[in-house]
């Protein structure tokens, strides 16, 4: 696709964010690279030759303003969101223009939709948060694998990463919701999110072939239980994480990830197995990929595409399942994920 509109991305200079540079002039797009450290702006620059660095703060409403002047849309890649999400938000809608972030923060998703839904449905704005591996994957794969089912009794979304590095990011956001929830854990149950302080569980997934049974975290709690309880009529959501990576993420000497191709991904492969069950009936659907970071470009900039060019179904604040055409969508990926389902 050559568009030429032009996209600015919040955090453009993060490690996420370079994917999303690189992404975004993949697709034909203009980047415009923003974030609060201008010379983390200016090395980014010298690696995306003409790349448009405009630097602006979240504490700066006029310089967050310019960033987005003349954009198509803007991709907030920048945590923690709940100290970006907000004030970016509030540039989009004061721009006229689309936003997306990759906000994995639980509690960050649910004040999107708490304080921007009726704003941005009277405004007919279009505002996706979570449009990442966790929250926006684990939604398209709950919503394809519900099909023609109008309600479940329950979803669970297993991740099994073969291993996990953080990025600084990743890190900082996790702190921040660990603060916020007064280091409580989270539950999606009886259709509301719930706090407590229970131990975590190690219990067995069986994960399809050739991965198979392995032991994971019980209620590792991800934002697909803010995006799929948002406009899927299921009561119970549960994510659980293989322990092998939870190990990584807690270690103290957890390290970044490093690249190991020329696209910039690192070693680290995925499989996500979503089940949703209704009675005794049960369906599924599983994604594999490389890269948790890289794969959330094209899922971003794919949103990006499709909110741009009219392919979506609703307006407001909306999780990528509820807006998108879940199974369509989801074979748009094929270059970076295998994705099948099962009845």
């Amino acid at each position: 696709m050559e568009s030429g509109l032009t996209v600015a991305v919040f955090g453009a200079y993060g490690h996420t964010g370079r994917f999303m540079v690189a992404e975004l002039l993949a697709r034909g797009f203009v980047p415009v690279a923003s974030g609060r450290d201008a010379e983390k702006l200016r090395a980014l620059a010298a690696s995306f030759p003409g790349l448009d660095v405009r630097p602006a703060s979240v504490d700066d409403p006029a310089s967050l303003d310019r960033a987005l002047s003349g954009a198509a849309a803007v991709i907030n890649c920048a945590g923690p969101f709940a100290t970006t999400g907000a004030p970016v938000i509030e540039a989009a809608l004061r721009a006229g223009i689309p936003y997306v972030d990759v906000a994995a923060e639980i509690e960050a998703n649910v004040d999107t939709f708490a304080r921007f839904s009726d704003r941005a449905r009277a405004a007919g704005a279009v505002v996706v948060p979570a449009m990442a591996f966790y929250g926006g994957l684990g939604d398209l794969l709950a919503t394809a694998a519900m099909g023609d089912w109008t309600a479940a009794d329950e979803a669970h979304i297993a991740y099994g990463l073969s291993s996990w590095h953080p990025t600084a990011g990743t890190l900082a956001a996790g702190k921040v919701s660990r603060e916020r929830r007064n280091g409580r854990h989270v539950r999606f149950t009886g259709g509301r999110l719930e706090y407590h302080d229970d131990a975590f569980a190690v219990l067995d997934w069986p994960f399809p072939a050739p991965m198979g049974t392995r032991p994971v975290i019980g209620e590792f709690t991800m934002a697909d239980v803010v995006t799929v309880p948002s406009h899927l009529k299921v009561p119970e959501v549960r994510t659980y994480m293989a322990v092998d990576a939870a190990q990584d993420l807690s270690a103290p000497d957890a390290s970044a990830p490093a690249a190991v191709d020329e696209r910039g991904r690192s070693a680290q492969t995925f499989l996500v197995d979503v089940v949703v069950r209704s009675g005794d009936a049960e369906r599924r659907a599983v994604a594999r990929g490389q890269d948790i970071y890289a794969v959330t470009a094209p899922l971003a900039v794919e949103a990006v595409r499709r909110i741009l060019t009219g392919l979506i179904r609703t307006t407001g604040v909306a999780s990528a399942g509820e807006i998108f055409d879940a199974p369509d969508f989801l074979r748009a990926l094929s270059a970076h994920l295998s994705v099948e389902t099962h009845a």
